[in-house]
């Protein structure tokens, strides 16, 4: 009895030491041959059909974009992580539609199978969701965008698509974040960063529009450094502590 006890973790151990071995390997191939094909037209352009572009206009062209969207390649990696895990990341990632479809199904699908965000389980759950979703995505564009969607447009009263428009995005994102504040069961950080982002919105980017394209940013790395300072003395033991992982 004691041999079979102590068996089973070690096989799952060795599992999932296995699975992310296997998930990193893959999915930094997969993220590579993404990136090659992606800048394939590009150089193809500049290399191959005599474009006339200098090396003075590409870094310009690259500095404006980092300029814009920059800070969101540190942002979404430290928003996303503790949620979905390594092995979820690589498909979230490739996929895309991540905190309006990717990160919603992966919060559901922990909070069903009562997984905290985390662990092992979590993790696993997040993989299988992202599957899910990115099947039924599929489908649904092929019969609903390929197939009928002319006939839709066609039928469908303006002035409802309008309110689509408009209302879709902040009707999705509101679900995400009822789903997260329930799943992660963390009232203080779920606090603080309410009022940290109110802040954000309604004091900060008022008095320096400048910061507008950065207020995302602003507000999750102050969340961060406020939910770490004001944390209770549970969360600190937690942290001090070895890990339980699941």
């Amino acid at each position: 009895m004691t041999s079979t006890t102590t068996a089973e973790p070690s096989t799952g151990s060795t599992a999932m030491a296995d699975f992310g071995r296997t998930t990193s390997r893959w999915g930094q191939a997969t993220m590579i041959a993404g990136l090659l094909i992606s800048v394939a037209g590009p150089l193809y352009l500049v290399f191959a059909s005599g474009l006339d572009v200098a090396p003075a206009q590409l870094w310009i062209a690259f500095a404006a974009v980092a300029a814009t969207f920059g800070i969101i390649w540190i942002v979404e990696p430290l928003t996303y992580y503790p949620v979905l895990g390594p092995a979820a990341m690589y498909q979230a990632f490739m996929i895309g539609n991540i905190s309006n479809k990717l990160l919603p199904a992966a919060l559901i699908a922990q909070t069903n199978i009562g997984a905290k965000p985390g662990t092992r389980r979590a993790e696993l759950a997040a993989v299988v969701a992202i599957c899910g979703a990115a099947a039924v995505h599929l489908v649904s564009l092929a019969v609903f965008v390929g197939l009928l969607g002319s006939w839709l447009i066609s039928i469908i009263p303006p002035s409802v698509l309008l309110v689509t428009r408009l209302y879709v995005l902040p009707t999705v994102l509101g679900a995400v974040l009822v789903q997260a504040i329930v799943s992660m069961k963390q009232p203080r950080t779920t606090v603080i960063a309410l009022a940290v982002s109110a802040v954000v919105v309604f004091a900060v980017v008022p008095l320096l529009p400048s910061l507008a394209m950065m207020s995302t940013a602003i507000a999750v790395l102050a969340t961060i450094v406020l939910a770490w300072f004001f944390r209770g003395k549970s969360d600190a033991v937690a942290v001090a502590a070895p890990a339980h992982i699941e």
